[in-house]
């Protein structure tokens, strides 16, 4: 029995999960820019309620993202401290995998609001319980987000909130419901997690990162 810790700051919301085998605690806030204040005190009270300590874990696993440049930082800080301290190895998932796997939908485009009128994009197809990339995780504007041929995909995340129509003008009618208010969750992290600390494709702490897709936020959006 695999027992790991996932955590997510990508967004404005913060998550964990402490997967244990059959039992999976969460806890999740909408902290906004308070992500390092509220996350270790939020993790304490789950380690308490589990009655379990982080060196009895098997290992730490974060949103590596893409998303908000500071939480992506906090995220992988956090679990690279954690995993640090108690000698375990880490894995980096990706947000937009993490919406997918939330959805419990099969065919599914994941979109994350990268704000200066940009989206973080990926597109899933899940075949034998895993997901397979029809399209990577990358950063376009609305109107030039990548096509995909047939039909009955789904639409997850923030990015369908804030670009809806530009979204809808490109899919059109091969969406068949559209999630504009789902974020990546702790627990959609622990999940994919899994497999991956089974498999001995963790890292040790040092050699976690984020994935930030967009490495030039400094400059405008015309300057880029």
């Amino acid at each position: 029995m695999i027992k790991i810790l996932a955590l997510d700051t990508s967004t404005e919301y913060c998550s964990l999960a402490l997967s244990l085998g059959n039992e999976v605690l969460t806890r999740e806030v909408l902290a906004g820019q308070r992500h390092s204040e509220l996350i270790l005190p939020m993790l304490q009270e789950m380690l308490d309620e589990a009655d379990i300590t982080l060196n009895e874990l098997d290992g730490v696993a974060f949103g590596s993202g893409p998303g908000s440049f500071t939480g992506l930082r906090i995220g992988c800080g956090v679990a690279q401290g954690l995993a640090f301290g108690a000698d375990l190895p880490v894995a980096g998932i990706c947000t937009l995998e993490a919406l997918a796997e939330g959805s419990n939908e099969s065919k599914v485009i994941s979109c994350l609001d990268a704000r200066m009128g940009e989206i973080y994009h990926a597109i899933y197809e899940k075949s034998d319980g895993q997901w397979n990339i029809l399209s990577e995780p990358g950063l376009y504007s609305p109107q030039n987000a990548p096509h995909i041929d047939g039909d009955e995909w789904i639409g997850c995340g923030s990015g369908f909130s804030a670009y809806g129509e530009a979204l809808k003008l490109q899919y059109g009618s091969q969406l068949k419901a559209v999630f504009g208010d789902v974020f990546p969750h702790a627990r959609h992290i622990a999940s994919l997690a899994i497999p991956v600390f089974q498999q001995g494709r963790a890292v040790e702490a040092s050699k976690a990162a984020p994935l930030y897709i967009r490495d030039k936020v400094a400059l405008k959006t015309s300057e880029r």
